[in-house]
């Protein structure tokens, strides 16, 4: 008969056992594997590349009303821009802040304006339900090119963009802006 102590595993075949076996190991190089391809490809979608704002202050855009807006009237205070549309929630989202920020700070020679890519007639609808206090002009398709052209590689919404009360650019942010980035960037170019 035997005994429990005899039915117990050795220790070395213990160890053995525990120790992973090439299948394991090469699933687990696969899954790291995969992990860091998603941490890359995920870190690559939100990063910004080097800007080129050639010509940019050179640009005009129609507003829902029919009039135009030339982004070299602009120039002179810090400005906001930020591409927005529609159809993408946190855009949406994002606009009654942007709404406060521009009352806030117009006073302090802040500007701000919305840039709609996106058509014209969601924009005019999505307006008169959801009217903003700053200016918004439409960049359909063209927008997604010039986010682009402004370090934005994936074209991804919503983007706004920081330029100083000499044009330049100072700072850009891919995805929703929060009360906290807008400060930053208000203490940053502080008051004009």
């Amino acid at each position: 008969m035997n005994s429990p102590d005899d039915l117990s595993t050795p220790p070395a075949a213990a160890a053995k056992a525990a120790r992973p076996t090439g299948r394991r190991l090469a699933l687990a190089a696969v899954a790291l594997a995969a992990a860091g391809a998603g941490a890359l490809f995920s870190a690559r979608r939100l990063a910004l590349d080097e800007p080129d704002t050639t010509g940019l202050w050179d640009r005009s855009f129609p507003a829902p009303d029919g009039s135009a807006l030339a982004l070299a009237t602009l120039r002179g205070r810090p400005l906001l821009v930020n591409f927005w549309a529609t159809w993408c929630p946190p855009c949406v989202e994002e606009l009654p802040l942007l709404s406060s920020f521009y009352n806030e700070n117009k006073a302090n020679g802040w500007q701000l304006i919305g840039l709609a890519v996106d058509k014209p007639e969601p924009v005019a609808r999505f307006l008169a339900k959801s009217p903003v206090s700053f200016p918004v002009a439409l960049a359909g398709l063209e927008g997604v090119e010039l986010t682009r052209a402004l370090g934005n590689a994936a074209g991804g919404l919503p983007f706004s963009v920081l330029f100083d009360a000499t044009g330049q650019l100072r700072d850009r942010k891919l995805g929703q802006l929060h009360a906290r980035d807008l400060a930053a960037w208000r203490d940053r170019l502080g008051r004009s």
